[in-house]
């Protein structure tokens, strides 16, 4: 058995930018809190090859002597605290004095800096956690590192890292995060040599969020001014989604902690219960949420990254948000702004009219009919040369709202590889409509409850993923292209996915850095919702880290997203939409789980009604 012994410094250093520098990301953190801490107002960062080969941060900071440039490059040597009890009043960022010599530790790492009551600065130069030299230098006031071959000298960490493209979205997204954070700090940030963003200070938040996130994002998004506790110990503000504004997944969501930002589940589920009512079913609401708390009554120091937080009284703050969200939302509401939102978003996103593959049946027949056309404001042109927008060779029914023009007769396909399932022996007599989109049958055993939107969903899953497998999906042409510019992380795995999405009936094409260029969609999808769709399926492939989805992921997201069903559908069209259901794979649940129909048994009825069948009639 090996003997114990200490281990050198530079292997312990080595150990720690494990837990401290996971990727290039986490460099870029580390070196602009140090920014921040150091009273910077004005931040750059540039970076080469998703930051794998080169990273720079400089600042105009009060910058570092060059017996402090030494020091700091010392584990755990910080000026952030002196003893364990001032963890319980930490307002900066760094506090642990770990990140520079771990970073040192694992690079090439140069540091230059000037405090403001020097006139010259010092250099120095790390390789691999060597020094190589220490030297005077002239510089502005301020400090300016660089990181090069990042990993070079553990190539076991190297090779976990992600494409250059995905490591570059994550930086970008940090950057962009603690620009938010500080509104009053200009910040620019390069990529190989090409201006991401320049942001000069800022006014108000408002101001910076257009800069960075772009005009559109910042009008999705509401004031809500400084709310405090009776306390005066937890005060909240920021930007709050408005009403009905949904996105699919919580990464528009962002809670801050005394400008820390920080994934918090106490703040997240918090907001997610008081916008419950106020946006639909599975989506999430943005928000930029400012928390400021005595530091005494949260801990900082509970994970590697300081990425997450810990409340003394996790109840008290949990309450607070929800309430001061709740109420925000509320006065909206009484003040009848909300509602008038929600309902023009409601009328831009609702398609007119959606079409569902029918069987035809001895006792129902329908009529072939097209979608009526949505209005130019609302949706891209398209062009005359286009492809029939349901499966060939099956009839087709159209779902039209109260609001939609007359359908037109279509030309029966030529080909299809869905065939109608003729032989389907349909014995469900319609009722008539119970509430919402649920409807009532008598059968020769019972009752039937219909879940229509289920139903549809249903019906759309199933024909998808038919579609995908074969990969033979017309395409309707856009008389206009329609440009769309997606968040970095959500482009770089929108692009790992851009040939299988040509494949099925899309002609999207890059038209330059996380903007892309869309001419054509798919003959079952709205060109209406055809963003919506993208942006939405980019979240998927984020959430899956990457990796390529399966056809069941997309076609599920499909038919809950680009098709919707009619607010008023006809009998006949139920009664259309109920044989389709029963002639799929699996027709007792929606893709998301939901029951499609519930059977009510005659002799239970009966049993409850307290009678013999006979006397009851």
């Amino acid at each position: 058995m090996s003997r114990i012994r200490i281990l050198p410094d530079r292997v312990a250093n080595q150990i720690a930018a494990g837990e401290v520098v996971e990727r290039p990301a986490a460099v870029v953190k580390e070196l602009v809190e140090n920014a921040l801490d150091a009273g910077s107002t004005r931040i750059e960062v540039e970076f080469r090859h998703g930051g794998k080969s080169f990273i720079r941060v400089e600042d105009n900071g009060s910058g570092l002597a060059p017996d402090e440039a030494l020091l700091a490059l010392e584990r755990h040597a910080t000026s952030k605290i002196r003893e364990a009890a001032d963890l319980d009043a930490v307002r900066t960022f760094g506090f642990r004095g770990e990140a520079l010599p771990s970073i040192a530790s694992v690079s090439r790492f140069t540091l230059v800096s000037r405090p403001t009551s020097s006139k010259e600065g010092t250099e120095i130069l790390i390789n691999g956690g060597k020094m190589l030299h220490q030297r005077s230098s002239g510089c502005p006031t301020g400090t300016r590192i660089e990181v090069a071959h990042l990993f070079n000298s553990v190539p076991a960490r190297r090779k976990f890292l992600k494409t250059d493209d995905t490591e570059a979205a994550h930086i970008t997204r940090l950057v962009r995060l603690y620009a938010i954070a500080h509104p009053e700090v200009a910040f620019t940030l390069s990529e190989d040599g090409r201006l991401i963003f320049r942001s000069p200070a800022c006014r108000d938040l408002r101001e910076r969020v257009s800069e960075i996130w772009g005009r559109r994002t910042a009008e999705e998004l509401m004031e809500f001014p400084s709310i405090s506790d009776s306390s005066g110990q937890l005060s909240l503000s920021g930007l709050l989604g408005k009403p009905g504004q949904g996105r699919p997944t919580r990464d528009g969501l962002i809670t801050l902690v005394n400008r820390r930002p920080v994934d918090s589940r106490t703040l997240s589920y918090a907001v997610l219960e008081a916008y419950h009512t106020y946006v639909p079913k599975g989506r999430y609401p943005p928000a930029i949420l400012f928390l400021d708390i005595d530091p005494a009554a949260v801990d900082v120091n509970v994970h590697p990254a300081k990425r997450e937080v810990r409340f003394r009284d996790e109840g008290h703050v949990r309450q607070f948000v929800l309430q001061s969200v709740l109420a925000q939302l509320r006065k909206l509401n009484s003040n009848g702004h909300s509602t008038a939102e929600l309902g023009t978003r409601n009328a831009e996103s609702k398609p007119t009219t959606t079409t569902l593959p029918n069987i035809t049946s001895p006792k129902f027949t329908s009529t072939p009919s097209l979608p009526a056309q949505p209005s130019k404001a609302q949706t891209p042109p398209v062009s005359g040369q286009q492809a029939t927008p349901t499966p060939s060779g099956i009839q087709t029914l159209a779902f039209r709202t109260q609001q939609s023009a007359p359908t037109t007769s279509a030309p029966p396909p030529a080909t299809s590889n869905l065939q109608p399932a003729t032989n389907l022996h349909f014995t469900w007599r319609f009722v008539g409509r119970w509430r919402g989109q649920v409807y009532l049958f008598e059968t020769p055993s019972g009752l039937v409850l219909f879940n229509a939107r289920a139903a549809h969903e249903r019906v759309w899953f199933e024909d998808l993923q038919k579609r995908f497998a074969s990969a033979q999906t017309p395409s309707q042409r856009l008389l206009f292209p329609q440009p769309l510019e997606f968040e970095p992380l959500a482009s770089a795995a929108l692009a790992a996915h851009r040939t299988w999405l040509n494949q099925q009936g899309f002609a999207l094409e890059e038209f330059g850095r996380n903007f892309y260029r869309l001419e054509a969609v798919p003959d079952w999808l709205d060109p209406a919702r055809a963003e919506a769709f993208l942006r939405d399926l980019a979240e998927l492939a984020r959430e899956h880290g990457g990796a390529s989805l399966r056809h069941d992921d997309v076609a599920r997201l499909a038919a809950t997203r680009a098709v919707r069903l009619g607010d008023q559908p006809s009998e006949q069209e139920i009664r259309a939409l109920a044989q389709r259901l029963l002639a799929t794979a699996q027709p007792l649940t929606s893709p998301r789980g939901r029951p499609t129909f519930l059977e009510l048994g005659a002799g239970d009825l009966f049993r409850r009604l307290g009678g013999d069948p006979d006397a009851l009639d």
